[in-house]
């Protein structure tokens, strides 16, 4: 499958996202009743695939190119069979803690070698910032939080951002008090795709990117203060102040903790392509895809999106997300797949992971 285009350009040994930077509420809801079917995720993180769990599925097939992200969702797994609600946020970095290095250990007993050996390296990095912390994306976040936002910002502006305003209040203080010349600097320095390709995701991600990302994350980020509330976004807290307030990712809330935590077994983990479910021949009633189409010149996004279709069973939804390149229903495949616009309008006025300009949802026709 077309999935070797970026197989063979980007670098999958070490974590790049230690945690879902993509909105788990939006997602589930697009997916729709999925109780008793199987679901198809990318895994990154694992913190989606969790969440899926919620829509009680006969069972959640993972899959990834990375081990180092299977790695993560490993830990998860542990993690939630060892700790309480309030010991597993400690752990992924969400609340302070001095006892990090314990509960690994605990959360490690509930895994394999494999797994336990790749945490056991990253031992210091979980004490200092949480497994929720120590992803090449984190790191980004974490250099453009602790050494340039102080020039731009005090710590009492960061802390108002999250206080609850109206909309009209706080287009009022994104336009006065947060938006100056220094913070517009900052995100044309920091966001340019070279710094971003460095030191954030890798560069191979960019290939086909049109535009400036600086542009696009200014953009994104005044949706983010102005159209959505910062009070209810845990992306854009851990962003600004490096834990998450009383928001929390949805696999992370202690409403949903004992539901996934009962139902870790329907969890398939199958590293490699999305071709590791595709070539058995089985059917999913929904398939969360990430930005994976992002990656894929056009003539390769419908290559697979085709094999996709042909895993996927009448009225299965295919939800993705769109960053920078723009990507959507194939012309070829228009007959078989109607694109689902009401949700997505509804879906993207309250989607939480702000910097994607593009929420799809599309449905298989029967």
């Amino acid at each position: 499958m077309g999935h070797s285009e970026i197989e063979s350009k980007a670098d999958f040994d070490h974590i790049r996202y230690a945690q879902l930077w993509e909105d788990a509420d939006v997602l589930t809801d697009a997916l729709g009743d999925c109780a008793g079917g199987t679901l198809v995720s990318i895994c990154s993180a694992g913190d989606n695939a969790l969440a899926m769990l919620t829509l009680d599925p006969a069972k959640v097939v993972v899959v990834d190119l990375s081990p180092a992200q299977i790695a993560c969702l490993k830990l998860r797994i542990g993690a939630f069979r060892s700790l309480t609600h309030p010991e597993f946020l400690e752990l992924t970095g969400s609340r302070p803690s001095k006892r990090r290095a314990e509960l690994l250990t605990r959360a490690l007993e509930a895994t394999d070698p494999e797994t336990s050996a790749f945490w056991a390296g990253l031992t210091p990095d979980v004490e200092r910032y949480g497994i929720g912390g120590v992803g090449k994306f984190e790191r980004y976040f974490r250099i453009f939080r602790t050494r340039l936002l102080p020039f731009v910002h005090s710590r009492r502006t960061i802390d108002e951002v999250f206080a609850p305003r109206s909309p009209d209040a706080r287009e009022v203080f994104f336009d006065t008090r947060f938006n100056t010349f220094r913070w517009r600097l900052l995100l044309n320095v920091f966001f340019s795709r070279f710094v971003m390709g460095r030191m954030g995701r890798d560069k191979a991600f960019f290939d086909h990117v049109e535009g400036s990302p600086a542009q696009h994350v200014a953009r994104r980020i005044r949706h983010a203060g102005v159209e959505t509330d910062p009070s209810q976004n845990p992306y854009l807290h851990w962003i600004l102040k490096g834990t998450h307030g009383d928001a929390l990712p949805m696999a992370w809330r202690p409403e949903h903790y004992d539901t996934i935590r009962a139902r870790l077994d329907r969890l398939d983990i199958r590293p490699g392509s999305l071709e590791a479910f595709v070539s058995t021949g089985e059917k999913a009633s929904g398939f969360n895809l990430s930005d994976i189409f992002e990656y894929m010149s056009p003539d390769v996004f419908a290559q697979v999106y085709g094999s996709i279709l042909s895993a996927a069973a009448p009225k299965a939804r295919l939800v993705y997300w769109n960053m920078m390149a723009p990507r959507r229903l194939p012309p070829s495949f228009r007959g078989e797949v109607e694109t689902q616009h009401e949700i997505e309008d509804r879906l993207k006025a309250r989607d939480m992971a702000f910097f994607y300009s593009d929420f799809v949802v599309e449905e298989v026709l029967a």
